[in-house]
């Protein structure tokens, strides 16, 4: 059995702390067995482990996401990349073509397919192996995971019984879907053993590819690549789901629990406060957590989320919470944090001046070994301070050491990268028309590389 774990997502349910490039997936407020900050990915990551299905999991995500996944599962992973956020059919199609023609997975091999951030327990990834056997004995095109209620949610979808079942049956044959129902309403499908949907289910990879042929799309993974702008913008559960005729679902009795917003987010927190500050004995229940160097003082306001981080700060009642997305959904800023797979950086300011004139400030971190791609800029300028550590400087086919205290300038059309030999911290001032993820000419980026042709200019 192969797994593919579907990593996408906007990242504005759980703002501030979320982004396009740091959806809630990579979110560090969760607390592992020797009490240090994990992600909900590394959480799951580690299960997949334990569960010895690591080596057969493909993780389907977008560019903006590659270099945190990498960072964060210390390039583990074996990733497939979308060209573009275009919903689950074609992430799970684009992967289905993957295992097919690039890694030569037979078409009778059954593919299990699953959100990245399920909070679960050990045994959920254990039942997730049982998909296999069910696809092979109920004969079934399609067999999904379902979370045996433990109370009649409003929050999630539902998957609705034939006919009720002995709560020991094994399997159960598929009526209907109904999603986020009133709670009046839940309580009747618990009556006839519906099951909460956790979006996880399996198919046999033959099944998916005569499907693609059907709808007259490539299969053949590079193809498909170049034609993903061609796929409907469509989730697996309209486009597949919901017009399968034959679907088995798969109880799971275990705990489970989607983290999708702040209110469930906190209560599998390990502590109220991440970060500095205050929070006074009248504030119970409420959460803080700072990624900021400056103090929080939270005084008098119970039941709270505060969240503060580059990108904003939100104070909110718990249970109003999840609005935020309604409230943010349209904002389209530049992420100010992101986790890169040799570091992190973190913009400082920002401004604009008259003639289109722009600066932006960042604090970049480098860890010791790694380093930023050899590149030049068409329409920017730079100015690096190194504050803390021992670097290694390429500019314009020299190398020369850098520590703290030491200042460069670079010009634009200035050919440059840096590496860390301690961990490293710099502050990059650039300064420009055009202060984008396009004015950046990348030349290569392993080091090797970089000072071989280096040394070729000596």
């Amino acid at each position: 059995m192969k797994l593919v774990l579907l990593s996408g997502g906007s990242g504005k349910r759980l703002w501030p702390l979320s982004n396009d490039a740091r959806s809630k997936q990579f979110l560090k407020i969760l607390e592992d067995k020797n009490s240090n900050l994990q992600s909900m990915v590394q959480r799951v990551w580690n299960q997949l482990k334990t569960a010895g299905l690591e080596k057969s999991t493909v993780i389907a995500t977008s560019q903006s996401q590659i270099e945190m996944i990498q960072s964060q599962l210390n390039e583990e992973a074996d990733l497939i990349i979308e060209p573009n956020r275009r919903d689950t059919f074609p992430a799970i199609a684009l992967a289905a073509s993957y295992l097919y023609t690039n890694k030569n997975t037979d078409l009778d091999e059954v593919i299990a397919v699953l959100p990245v951030d399920p909070y679960v327990d050990a045994g959920f990834f254990n039942r997730v192996k049982d998909l296999e056997k069910a696809i092979h004995e109920t004969g079934s095109d399609l067999v999904l995971m379902g979370v045996r209620p433990t109370y009649p949610s409003e929050k999630y979808g539902y998957i609705v019984p034939k006919k009720k079942v002995n709560e020991l049956a094994e399997t159960i044959e598929v009526a209907r879907f109904i999603e986020k129902p009133t709670e009046e309403a839940a309580k009747e499908l618990l009556n006839q053993g519906a099951l909460w949907n956790c979006g996880v289910f399996g198919f046999r990879l033959g099944y998916l590819i005569q499907l693609l042929e059907g709808k007259q799309y490539p299969v053949q993974y590079e193809e498909l690549l170049e034609n993903y702008n061609k796929l409907p913008k469509i989730s697996f559960d309209y486009e597949v789901v919901e017009k399968t005729k034959k679907i088995t679902a798969l109880p799971y009795e275990g705990y489970w629990k989607d983290l999708g917003t702040w209110n469930t987010l906190t209560e599998e927190m390990a502590t109220n406060q991440i970060g500095k500050g205050i929070i006074s004995e009248d504030s119970m229940n409420t959460h803080l957590i700072n990624e900021l160097n400056i103090p929080v003082t939270v005084l008098g306001i119970p039941n709270a989320i505060i969240a503060v981080s580059p990108d904003g700060i939100l104070v909110s009642d718990k249970e109003k919470s999840p609005k935020i997305k309604e409230i943010v959904g349209n904002f389209n800023d530049r992420p100010m944090y992101e986790e890169r797979r040799w570091g992190w950086y973190r913009v400082l300011d920002y401004a604009k001046y008259d003639g289109n004139q722009q600066v932006l400030t960042k604090r970049i971190g480098i860890h010791p070994g790694q380093n930023l791609s050899y590149q030049y800029h068409l329409a920017r300028k730079e100015t690096w301070t190194v504050l803390k550590g021992e670097g290694i400087v390429a500019l314009n086919g020299k190398l020369r050491t850098v520590r703290d205290g030491d200042v460069l300038q670079i010009q634009v059309g200035d050919k440059h990268a840096i590496k860390a030999i301690t961990e490293l911290e710099i502050i990059e001032v650039q300064a420009g028309t055009e202060l984008i993820e396009e004015d950046i000419v990348r030349l290569c980026m392993d080091w090797i590389e970089i000072e071989d042709i280096c040394y070729s200019k000596l």
